[in-house]
């Protein structure tokens, strides 16, 4: 009997040379598994499928994890503003990982001898499939045969061809890679240190219908979007689908991400991400509302570790879930309503309502008045406050005479 092997599957060049490299050359029963995390139609899901049964394999599946990558993962990085160097909502990363161990998971559940995916020995894919397959199938056998032959994209094509397979794979210029919390965009431009996209590279382009502004509301409870503007939603993931199909058409979200490849080496990508921008935005400011100044430090340290760890691989390190229980445990509350014009190419922030606004006028106003301390009291406290200062400076002043002398 053939040994059994799931195959992670997009339906691209790269997965469709694998599925017939791993199932005429190495004589396996090629499962192919494509995970749906909010990137794929129904009729793209549709042409994916007819394409893996010509080209050969066993049987092919579509899970669609969208709700599961949300709520493992997507709804952390909200609750922690999570943002890499400060530009990029992890669109690529994230995705990749929850579609790595859905894979893990559906070779187990079917009993495979061999998984595979089709990553490149030059990126960071290959180290966020192999590690989540290592730790949650550690018997099962990874094979990469792109990575392993070091095959051109020509090479693939020609290997296709000489098995009857005359499928059109153009050369795109530009990568584009697109899920739930955002689409990626390589290209030329992303290969140098200067240079911006161009419009054309970017999926969704500005309409003219978006020549005006628009105001929405953002509505959260206890952290999570639940409704925009007077629409109601029976579960975050479809306000984000629906935000994304409000913000898209003003080109929002957009920028090109400068980070370190997980393989050490410098890198850009270009991205659009409307939805995840302008909730990670609208939630940023709500929180700066309604949660305390430490609460505030401590989530910024923790979402930079966050940020990193999932970049890099590193999603089932039991420190991610407890970094996760104190994101959640911040988000009691933050409720509230986000006020957000939208305008070609970017967007504002007008502010928010809240009844765990702690902005309160009955406590004072900035730079106003107050209503809870006296001059006396403030007087006081700057004198206890600065006391060890004071001490330092002195004594360290006194050391400096003596040293002069």
């Amino acid at each position: 009997m053939k040994k059994k092997l799931v195959l992670a599957y997009s339906g691209g060049l790269d997965t469709s040379f694998c599925a017939v490299y791993l199932s005429k050359k190495l004589d396996y029963e090629v499962h192919a598994v494509t995970i749906n995390t909010g990137g794929f139609s129904e009729e793209e899901i549709t042409a994916i499928e007819k394409r893996a049964y010509e080209l050969g394999v066993y049987s092919y599946t579509c899970i669609d994890a969208t709700e599961a990558y949300y709520t493992s993962c997507v709804k952390y990085l909200i609750y922690g503003n999570v943002l890499k160097n400060n530009t990029y909502p992890l669109s690529v990363s994230a995705e990749r990982t929850i579609q790595a161990k859905s894979i893990a998971e559906y070779a187990i559940e079917v009993n495979a001898d061999a998984v595979a995916h089709g990553s490149t020995g030059a990126g960071n894919d290959q180290v966020r499939f192999d590690v989540i397959f290592n730790i949650l199938c550690p018997k099962v056998e990874i094979i990469t045969p792109i990575r392993d032959l070091k095959l051109s994209r020509e090479a693939e094509i020609q290997f296709l061809a000489e098995n009857g397979f005359e499928i059109n794979f153009e050369k795109a210029q530009y990568s584009i890679n697109k899920g739930l919390w955002g689409t990626s965009v390589g290209g030329k431009e992303t290969l140098t240190s200067h240079g911006y996209l161009p419009e054309s590279a970017f999926p969704s382009q500005l309409e003219n219908t978006a020549a005006t502004s628009t105001e929405l509301t953002l509505h959260f409870k206890k952290g999570e979007i639940q409704g925009i503007n007077n629409k109601t939603f029976s579960n975050p993931v479809k306000a984000i689908q629906y935000l994304e199909s409000i913000a898209t058409p003003y080109a929002i979200g957009r920028d090109i991400h400068v980070g370190d490849t997980i393989v050490g080496i410098k890198g850009r990508v270009g991205f659009e991400a409307a939805a995840a921008i302008l909730i990670l935005k609208a939630h940023h400011l709500l929180e700066k509302h309604t949660l305390s100044k430490f609460q505030l430090n401590l989530k910024s340290q923790l979402a930079d570790w966050y940020g990193s760890w999932l970049h890099e691989g590193l999603f089932l390190d039991p420190a991610m879930r407890d970094i996760e229980v104190f994101f959640e445990n911040t988000q009691d509350k933050v409720n509230g309503k986000v006020f957000i014009t939208l305008l070609p190419y970017r967007f504002i922030l007008n502010g928010i309502e809240s009844d765990n606004d702690l902005m309160n006028a009955k406590f004072g106003s900035y730079g106003e008045m107050n209503l809870g301390w006296s001059g006396e009291d403030v007087k006081g406290y700057s004198k206890i406050i600065s006391n060890s200062l004071s001490i330092y400076h002195k004594v360290n002043a006194n050391q400096t005479e003596v040293d002069a002398n």
